[in-house]
């Protein structure tokens, strides 16, 4: 069940946050914002892949 909900959350994920892979974002010289950003798209996908 819970796993149905990661892949949603996602989904939603790719919609609406931005993606600062794809902007080549430097980690290093990322704001606090953008690394929260960053963190939760990674948290999410791994527990969508799960």
């Amino acid at each position: 069940m819970a796993k149905i909900g990661f892949k949603l959350l996602a989904k939603l994920n790719k919609r609406l946050l931005p993606s600062y892979t794809k902007r080549r974002l430097d980690l290093s010289k990322a704001n606090k914002i953008q690394l929260a950003i960053f963190a939760w798209r990674l948290y999410v996908t791994k527990n969508a892949l799960n």
